[in-house]
């Protein structure tokens, strides 16, 4: 045959084939089978539903409603029928139907055996060691939680304050330093802030829009008094280092340099008494003494915000029918006291206490579980106090540790001595829902279902201006071999023959809306959610002069640059790590390959001769160093680096792994003068081009 003939034959092969049916039935057949192996994921066929609960795992409890198919949560939306958030959701709750499917979720007991690597053991083997190994610690036992909001809290402390142990802490948050202001300048209860009823507020270090307080709540109020095509019926005005979101969206921006809240709110105090607001209460007459020396040009050479600022938010506030000043922490933790304090003198020039739109002295929640530690008395006691003693041997290590909700190996800086106090613990349990740096440093881990699929419940968190009670409820099947913790926690009890007064969650739960006067029934039901203004105390507040002063002294972080962490939910939290469904958002400006990213003005790279894209070290005064990325934002203040919280873990699935670094890291753990309270807040860098 030769090439002409080759050709023909072959172009007359190739037309057969084509018109012969059994290559289109083979191909058929080939995509059907191939689309129908087992390993490919498939959607859930049935019934559409949208049912009503909470966010367990988003720090403010947003309300959404979960719409499953044929009992399975494949989404979650904001309720517009939810009284707190009206329908805004946070990012965090947007990715919680993901993150119940998460390569990080633990599937079974995990025990560690003599080598060191974990082993799956079943239940009945891990309730069978737990109640071993709590017989035999006695009264040597202490927990930590992370999830100072749902009543699991009380049957822990109940469980341990019988074994003859008071070792039961939260884990630090902005509520235990508002709580000490609080109380030393005469707080009766928790600290409630209403923002919804003011016309004016001052958000001071709070990035109010991000991460503080009741978030979806917050945003949802912004959102209604701030309409696109009308005028804004509320005026917010907040100060800090990073043009971040909060920042961007308020009404007046005071670019503050880290660590001088304290300064800032002195001078506004000093401008609010100079306007004529000197309605002093008991002791605040010392108060306008001590804030006459912030004089604007002091404060603003202090604070670097200009003083036609400064005064524009003085005026704001003093023309205000309802204004509400509020002082935060830009972590979510380690802050200090004495800003709030300062704010809550503020607050008093301004009659703005116990009055609608202003600070609100809300009641602390009722325990409903016998022997359980009242929500105050555990807000008293700091964790870091306890795991620095026991890590410099002042206080003797626990037979028996339990972790519950809570990552604290990640979330504390690494002079907090929780590692230690984990390593000298006889023995340590973590119950969580994902494998975190925690977990790995436990001899057990049990898997804990989530808040989709358990019963639980939010109780005011913290930032609320009202009483709050919410129920989660399952929705689903708990995910693999994961357990309700209040249900394990219960049974641990009644194995060890301890009183309670409950029998299982949803009577605790029942306990708890009874207490409240909460209709149950349409909670458990329909998932409505209870809400309640309070009749506020008539007993007035009074200052705290010496502790005022003394937390006014405190020095600020050494270094070259100031180190301005941003905390977006969108990444997380410690014990979630970045929702898989969340990696979409996370931006060049927070995280390039492997780096994080430092923002920093032009000044500040000019300075350190450096330019977007370079490598930088950065090192702080414990000697740790990271490396990051530059980049060039001119929202930001000059000798500042900003860098995003959330990032460098060293645990839970390839999402969040070996991405960054923990700005925790480069935080020290130091005494505020005047409360003693352990804070972190601040961190000061040395930096060079790497």
């Amino acid at each position: 045959m030769d090439r002409r003939g080759f050709l023909k034959f072959a172009a007359g092969g190739t037309v057969g084939l084509v018109a012969s049916p059994i290559i289109w039935n083979t191909l058929y057949d080939a995509v059907y089978w191939t689309q129908n192996w087992g390993w490919i994921p498939r959607l859930k066929k049935g019934e559409s539903q949208y049912v009503p609960t909470v966010s367990k795992l988003c720090p403010s409890g947003t309300g959404f409603l979960v719409r499953t198919v044929g009992g399975v949560p494949v989404r979650t939306i904001g309720d517009r029928n939810n009284p707190v958030t009206h329908g805004a959701m946070t990012a965090l709750a947007a990715a919680e139907a993901e993150l119940r499917v998460s390569p990080a979720r633990l599937k079974t007991p995990l025990r560690r055996s003599p080598d060191g690597a974990y082993v799956a053991i079943s239940w009945a083997e891990a309730e069978k060691l737990l109640k071993e190994k709590t017989q035999q610690a006695g009264s040597s036992v202490a927990a930590v939680s992370g999830d100072p909001t749902s009543s699991i809290n009380e049957v822990i402390s109940a469980m341990l304050n019988q074994l003859g142990s008071s070792d039961f802490y939260f884990m630090p948050d902005d509520e235990q330093p508002a709580a000490a202001a609080w109380e030393a300048m005469g707080g009766q209860g928790r600290l409630g802030y209403d923002m919804e009823g003011s016309d004016c507020i001052l958000a001071v270090g709070a990035p109010v829009l991000e991460s503080w307080g009741v978030v979806a709540a917050n945003r949802s109020l912004f959102n209604r008094t701030h309409p696109v095509d009308g005028e804004a019926t509320q005026k917010l005005i907040y100060a800090g280092a990073v043009q971040n979101n909060t920042a961007a969206g308020s009404d007046l921006w005071l670019p503050m340099k880290s660590g001088t809240d304290m300064a800032l709110l002195l001078g506004i105090a000093h401008l609010v008494i100079k306007a004529g607001k000197n309605g002093f209460a008991a002791g605040l007459g010392n108060f306008a003494d001590f804030a006459a020396a912030y004089t604007p040009e002091k404060v603003s050479g202090i604070t670097g915000v200009p003083v036609e600022r400064l005064e524009a938010a003085a005026k704001a506030l003093v023309s205000a029918k309802k204004p509400l000043v509020i002082a935060g922490s830009s972590l979510g933790s380690g802050g200090s006291a004495g800003p709030v304090m300062a704010a809550i003198a503020i607050n008093m020039l301004l009659g703005s206490v116990n009055r609608e739109g202003g600070l609100l002295d809300l009641p602390y929640p009722v325990s409903v579980v016998a022997h359980a530690t009242d929500y105050r008395e555990t807000m008293r006691k700091r964790f870091v106090d306890y795991t620095q003693a026991v890590a410099a041997g002042k206080a003797k290590a626990p037979a028996l540790l339990f972790v519950y909700a809570a990552n604290p190996v990640y979330s504390l800086p690494a002079d907090s001595g929780v590692k230690e106090t984990i390593k000298k613990s006889g023995y340590s349990v973590a119950v969580a829902s994902f494998m975190s740096e925690t977990c790995e440093e436990c001899d057990l881990v049990l898997p804990a279902a989530l808040g989709m699929e358990a019963f639980d419940d939010v109780q005011t968190p913290y930032g609320s201006g009202r009483v709050t009670y919410a129920l989660a409820r399952p929705v689903a099947k708990p995910f693999a071999d994961a357990r309700s913790a209040g249900e394990l926690f219960i049974a641990l009890a009644q194995e060890l023959k301890l009183e309670l007064g409950v029998k299982d969650m949803p009577e605790l739960l029942y306990k708890h809306a009874y207490a409240l006067g909460a209709p149950f029934r349409a909670m458990m039901d329909e998932g409505a959610v209870h809400t309640a203004k309070v009749t506020l105390p008539a007993s007035p507040l009074f200052y705290n002069w010496e502790a005022m002063r003394a937390a006014a002294s405190a020095r600020g972080a050494e270094g070259d640059l100031q180190v301005a962490p941003v905390v977006v939910l969108a990444m997380g939290t410690p014990q979630t790590a970045i929702p898989p469904f969340a990696t979409k958002v996370v931006t060049d400006y927070q995280l390039k390959g492997r780096y994080s990213v430092a923002q920093m003005n032009g000044a500040t790279a000019a300075k350190l001769k450096v330019n977007a894209g370079d490598l930088v070290r950065l090192v702080a005064g414990n000697n740790v160093e990271i490396t990051v990325v530059a980049a060039i934002f001119e929202g930001i203040l000059p000798d500042t680096v900003s860098l995003v919280a959330g990032l460098g873990h060293t645990a839970f699935d390839e999402f969040s792994k070996g991405k960054g670094s923990n700005v925790l890291a480069l935080t020290s753990v130091c005494r505020e003068p005047g409360t003693g309270l352990p804070v972190w807040g601040l961190a000061g860098v040395k930096a060079a081009r790497a």
